[in-house]
């Protein structure tokens, strides 16, 4: 194919979800209250300073901005109907996606870890999970978060969009920019293939046999009270950990041949949309730390 007779695109169009515009409010609502909901558990108690508070609120700063990339434009999508993006905005829109998509992963080891060391090694907790440690913790996860999306989205930038410019998504996600590409893509997927094999599954990993040894050291209490305050300790972050994983695994771990760019885009909305306002629901509803600051916020 001759890319001298081609039309190098300079925007793209966002599909969205729906031309239906009766559609358009209920969806904008949808959005709209999973940004209230975190924003809500995130400050709602400045007392709730222990790790796994500290690592919740930096998971809902993540979730905030996948609300803060992908919400201003879809709200232009819905109420002014206005579905053109920039090229250097969708590769912006890109990089923060990917960026909080990774330090999520991160933080969910960590609070994996935390969680670990809370019915594995509950006499020493206080001194291993240290405020130094939490930071440390949490700022690896940002920075190497966000040097991943750098990577990822520097491969994708070099690729040629020719011709159609229509993002069937709603919004500027890796796997329709790889499906609407005219040029070769098996640079940005080697990439996405190594950066796999070397953070994601290592992190994965980590996380899983974090579980292992609490599973393992659950059975060994005796008292059925025992193990089911063990259990509750950990069940709200196993909860999201899950849904994190089999999202992810569905969206992006699988051949760019085999993507639906319709599943993908329902699977986007559970991910993007509806697990970051489960988030907060799914810990307030096992802690009563959350759930009375939640109160306190509701009553004022």
């Amino acid at each position: 194919m001759d890319v001298k007779n081609m039309t190098m695109v300079t925007e793209f169009i966002i599909l969205g979800l729906s031309d239906n515009p009766q559609l358009q409010i209920p969806l904008f609502l949808v959005f709209l209250l999973g940004n209230l909901v975190i924003i809500t558990v995130t400050c709602a108690d400045p007392r709730l300073h222990t790790p796994m508070y500290f690592f919740l609120s930096n998971l809902s700063l993540t979730d905030i901005c996948y609300s803060s990339t992908i919400v201003p434009k879809l709200l232009e999508i819905f109420l002014l109907e206005n579905k053109t993006i920039t090229y250097s905005r969708c590769f912006v829109q890109l990089f923060f996606f990917l960026g909080s998509t990774s330090v999520e992963a991160f933080l969910l080891t960590a609070m994996a870890y935390d969680r670990y060391t809370a019915v594995c090694d509950p006499l020493h907790y206080s001194i291993i999970m240290s405020q130094r440690l939490c930071v440390l913790l949490a700022t690896t996860s940002w920075m190497i978060g966000f040097l991943n999306s750098g990577t990822i989205t520097a491969s994708v930038t070099r690729l040629s969009f020719c011709d159609s410019n229509m993002i069937n998504h709603i919004f500027c996600d890796l796997m329709p920019l790889l499906k609407l590409s005219c040029s070769d893509t098996a640079g940005p997927e080697t990439v996405l293939f190594v950066e796999g094999a070397l953070i994601s599954v290592p992190v994965f990993l980590v996380t899983l046999t974090s579980y292992k040894y609490i599973i393992a050291a659950i059975l060994r209490i005796h008292s059925v009270e025992g193990k089911r305050k063990a259990f509750f300790t950990c069940s709200s972050h196993l909860t999201v950990v899950s849904l994190y994983y089999l999202s992810l695994f569905f969206m992006y771990l699988r051949p760019n041949s085999t993507y639906s760019l319709e599943k993908g885009k329902i699977m986007s909305v559970l991910y993007k949309a509806f697990i970051p306002m489960l988030n907060p629901i799914i810990y307030s509803l096992r802690n009563k730390e959350v759930k009375n600051a939640l109160r306190k916020v509701i009553g004022k």
